[in-house]
């Protein structure tokens, strides 16, 4: 892990950000862990790639954050969006904080378990928690009911239970549980 740098995406890092993102839809956790699939992702155009890059490296809603090895390979990758209270979120409920939202969540297969992940969160919370506006009151992400390993993983990461569970979308009647970690003191 020491070799590794965490770092926000570059805007004109698009087809490393597609590539990515395929490659974890592409897991076989991804059913799970995903709301798209491999399909709807590889459908996407160009220009669609070009505007997420863009929008998750400079804009003021969206953070995405790679972990890249030496030789300038993307090994994982979280997205934080930030949320405003009285909004609707990605699983058609009502946002009621000011907050981040966690997703895309994603480390390849052979660096899982190495503190890259850790690593990835860390950047995610630092961004959120040195945002002046809004001043966010807690990050948050969703986990599916079944995904075991992950909620295990948020759990070391300081992520609560928050009471919630919706459905998941599409889903068979599969729950997506909420996890939150509160703005530090």
């Amino acid at each position: 892990m020491n070799d590794h740098v965490i770092r926000p995406i570059r805007a004109d890092e698009w087809e490393k950000v597609r590539d990515l993102r395929i490659e974890a839809l592409k897991d076989p956790a991804a059913p799970i862990a995903f709301l798209e699939t491999v399909a709807q992702a590889e459908s996407r155009d160009d220009a669609f790639w070009k505007d997420r890059a863009e929008g998750a490296a400079t804009g003021p809603v969206v953070r995405q954050f790679v972990a890249e090895d030496p030789e300038g390979d993307w090994v994982g990758s979280v997205t934080v969006l930030v949320e405003r209270a009285g909004a609707e979120d990605l699983l058609e409920g009502e946002i009621t904080h000011d907050q981040g939202h966690l997703v895309g969540v994603y480390v390849r297969p052979e660096h899982r378990g190495t503190g890259l992940t850790e690593a990835l969160f860390a950047a995610a919370l630092d961004w959120c928690w040195g945002l002046a506006e809004p001043r966010l009151e807690r990050v948050r992400l969703f986990v599916h009911e079944d995904n075991g390993r992950a909620q295990a993983f948020y759990q070391r990461a300081g992520f609560a239970f928050a009471g919630t569970v919706v459905p998941v979308p599409g889903g068979d009647g599969a729950m997506e549980l909420e996890l939150s970690v509160p703005r530090p003191e």
